[in-house]
């Protein structure tokens, strides 16, 4: 790809960014982050899988009525149900085990900790979690393998580049400052706005 076409697709991927977070933001996502820890009371494991689900269906319905502009007559329900079903069988269980491990890795809560942690999840987690989303997403709208490669070649280094516009300092403050138990709800309230470009950019073909 040439560096005035990547330079482009980046613009686009901070406008979607972007758009997606004021979109959020309109929809009063400060107040499901101020009561993120309801669903989770006394029984954090069992409740962030559906919770993670039900927040990555919320993020795919901005970016097709707010983003996309889809209208209801439009809306792509098994799309939304699509993504859905990875909150639950993969972002849920897949994040929620790995802040566990992360946390048992590096054990502690000073800013050194978090920084330690921020730079394994970023540097390591990170890429490794999208490179298996993308290709899920295909997969799951039935694309063929080699149509699935391609797409995951296109996308995954703009996806990956717009990652680091968000993550680090959301996740040096939840390594921070949020006990383990409840990392999982704040970071997928934040990710409703993550979810949004998410959608957005594995339904692009």
């Amino acid at each position: 790809m040439s560096p005035s076409l990547r330079s482009r697709g980046l613009q686009d991927n901070k406008k979607g960014l972007v758009i997606c977070q004021n979109k959020a933001l309109e929809l009063g996502v400060p107040s499901l982050i101020g009561s993120a820890d309801f669903p989770f009371r006394g029984c954090p494991d069992i409740t962030y899988v559906p919770y993670t689900g039900s927040l990555m269906g919320v993020g795919d319905m901005i970016s097709q009525q707010l983003v996309e502009r889809r209208g209801l007559q439009q809306h792509q329900a098994g799309r939304t149900l699509t993504m859905v079903s990875l909150g639950c069988g993969f972002v849920g269980p897949v994040v929620g085990g790995w802040y566990k491990v992360l946390d048992h890795l590096i054990p502690g809560t000073t800013k050194v900790h978090a920084l330690k942690k921020m730079l394994l999840d970023q540097g390591g987690f990170a890429p490794c979690f999208l490179g298996c989303f993308l290709p899920l997403v295909g997969i799951l709208n039935g694309m063929s393998a080699q149509d699935n490669w391609a797409k995951l070649k296109r996308d995954y280094p703009d996806a990956l580049i717009t990652n680091y516009y968000l993550w680090p300092a959301v996740q040096l403050a939840n390594f921070y400052l949020v006990p383990l138990h409840y990392r999982l709800a704040v970071v997928q309230c934040v990710a409703i706005v993550w979810n949004s470009y998410l959608s957005w950019k594995a339904h692009q073909f």
